[in-house]
């Protein structure tokens, strides 16, 4: 079941902190936006009550962008976190939904559809941008 603006917990934290530096200062100034910057939105597929992904975002109109994403260790690899981007796509009305990340991820953006292109990089990781558009 897709929750909308969820509220973060511990639970959403640990699934958000998967996909984060592990520079543990920007982790909590990411997590401490969540709660505090109503652009921040926070977003979670839960099974049976539990959240098993999460995905933070910011969006502007008919666009958003995806800050983070991150699923249980036990419920990767089976479509949750696909699932929920998409249906974020189609409940929040969204035309476009970008994330920009490394090449750990940019196979799971791919598979979900996105079309992925290299960007430049100022760290010695190739990045990668990833957009999702709706059809007319």
């Amino acid at each position: 079941m897709l929750r909308l603006h969820a509220t973060p917990t511990p639970d959403t934290d640990a699934l958000l902190t998967r996909a984060m530096s592990p520079d543990p200062q920007r982790i909590q100034a990411a997590l401490h936006r969540y709660r505090s910057d109503p652009d921040w939105q926070l977003h979670t597929w839960e099974v049976a009550g539990q959240p098993v992904c999460a995905a933070g975002l910011t969006t502007q109109g008919t666009h958003a962008t995806v800050r983070h994403i991150g699923a249980h260790p036990d419920h990767t690899g089976q479509g949750y976190a696909r699932a929920l981007l998409h249906a974020l796509m189609n409940t929040l009305d969204l035309h476009t939904l970008t994330a920009e990340t490394d090449d750990d991820a940019a196979d799971f953006y791919r598979r979900s559809g996105f079309h992925v292109q290299e960007i430049p990089s100022p760290w010695d990781r190739r990045r990668s941008r990833c957009t999702l558009t709706r059809e007319a």
